[in-house]
């Protein structure tokens, strides 16, 4: 039987990119609240945002990423495999 994917919610407003860093280009946004799934995770550009300071970034989509920094996963690490 297969497990429901685990969703987390994001801390605030943040764009989405097209990859792991805010030099790629914008691809939408989302809003605080927006539950998203990680598909996998990535060291990318170093960003500060309301969860503190982390180079991780959440693939939650294809081409879909969004720094670490805003998503609320209860840990600093991977909470899932590396892309």
């Amino acid at each position: 039987m297969a497990t429901a994917a685990r969703t987390y919610p994001i801390i605030a407003s943040v764009n989405v990119r097209s990859g792991p860093g805010t030099s790629y280009s914008k691809v939408g946004r989302l809003t605080a609240g927006t539950r998203v799934t990680i598909q996998c995770q990535k060291a990318g550009q170093t960003v500060t945002g309301p969860g503190g300071t982390s180079n991780l970034w959440d693939r939650i989509g294809s081409g879909r990423w969004v720094s670490d920094t805003y998503v609320r996963t209860g840990s600093t690490g991977y909470v899932a495999p590396r892309c």
